[in-house]
């Protein structure tokens, strides 16, 4: 097959899939006496976001495999085809999160530990449910505690190819630093907008914010996830995954 057909195919797949396809699940959908060898596929690939990248689309390698979505740069405008608002986001629930991703595998009561205020069940039941998480274990002491860590449909919603690509928190906090030294609100920042950080008072009473870390993970950018992770999480944990 001639390399600009192959381009034309992977092109109409992967915008007909409507979610990410492996280098296996493409090479599947050819015919055995027409079937590309996998380098011709990533050539087609790379061929493709070439041809992109003066485009509003972009193609990516996440968790999953590979995968046509709109560039960042497009959102404003894209956005206007829903009427709703972007959802806020409760600092509970992101900082929970973010020390799953950067301290996996981890327990519910180390995460406690950490953020020093209890972990409402319904934040963990909710980033099960949406399989950004799972249980990866159990922790060897008494009780056997479940271990939780991040799963390629996290990867894959926050365009990732892997968790490597994860700023590092010590990157977090240099950009920290850097806004004070110059006097900046970061909360400024485009999606980097938190909810209060009164909110630690209201998590006393855990249950009562259930209602809105359901509705609020809707739309979570990945920016906010990387901004509520806590000073004492450490990005030496962070695992890769394949």
């Amino acid at each position: 097959m001639e390399t600009d057909q192959l381009k034309n195919v992977i092109e109409s797949i992967l915008l007909a899939a409507g979610r990410p396809l492996s280098l296996d699940q493409l090479l599947a959908l050819f015919d055995e006496q027409d079937k590309p060898e996998r380098n011709d596929i990533r050539e087609a690939v790379s061929a493709l976001q070439a041809d992109y990248e003066a485009r509003g689309i972009d193609l990516v390698q996440v968790g999953s495999g590979y995968r046509i979505q709109v560039r960042e740069t497009m959102q404003p405008w894209v956005a206007r085809l829903w009427e709703e608002k972007p959802a806020r986001y409760s600092r509970a629930l992101l900082e929970t999160l973010a020390l799953i991703v950067y301290r996996q595998p981890v327990t519910r009561g180390e995460i406690e530990e950490v953020r020093g205020v209890s972990v409402s069940t319904t934040i963990i039941k909710t980033l099960l449910e949406r399989e950004w998480v799972h249980v990866v274990g159990h922790r060897e002491v008494p009780g056997r505690p479940a271990m939780y860590g991040t799963t390629k449909k996290f990867l894959d919603y926050f365009s990732l190819k892997n968790l490597n690509e994860l700023p590092s928190l010590a990157e977090l906090r240099d950009l920290n630093e850097i806004g004070k030294e110059l006097e900046l609100d970061l909360s400024e920042i485009p999606g980097l907008e938190l909810e209060s950080a009164n909110d630690e008072a209201a998590e006393a009473n855990a249950e009562s914010d259930v209602e809105a870390d359901t509705e609020e993970i809707a739309e979570a950018p990945l920016s906010e996830v990387v901004a509520a992770a806590p000073e004492s999480a450490d990005s030496d944990n962070v695992a890769t995954l394949h």
